[in-house]
């Protein structure tokens, strides 16, 4: 599947909080999937999967979202620990690591 990780409002609202806080943590850690590929995995709101990319891997919790909010074989996620996890370090001299567009495996926990 493809990740594309970035900000969310409720990511940017957290992180002001605190990045130890629990709201910023749940946010972080929170895959939002298209509700079909959901169902074709097996998978319900709230089961913790396993995303692993070519660089790292993490285990985060998962959501659906309707197909017209989210494409079938994508997977959105704010910004944060979890993201990094999967993430070169190269930035191509921009600051930022090149994380749009990641490759990743995902399998159930």
């Amino acid at each position: 599947m493809i990740l594309v990780p970035g900000r969310s409002q409720k990511q940017g609202t957290s992180l002001n909080k605190g990045k130890l806080k629990d709201e910023y943590l749940t946010v972080t850690t929170t895959a939002e999937m298209n509700e079909s590929d959901m169902q074709r995995m097996k998978l319900v709101n709230g089961d913790k999967i396993q995303l692993k990319s070519d660089v790292g891997q993490a285990v985060v919790t998962c959501k659906s979202k309707k197909k017209e909010d989210l494409p079938a074989g994508m997977i959105f996620i704010p910004y944060g620990p979890s993201s990094s996890q999967l993430m070169a370090s190269d930035t191509a001299a921009s600051g930022m690591p090149m994380s749009k567009h990641m490759e990743v495996i995902v399998t159930k926990v």
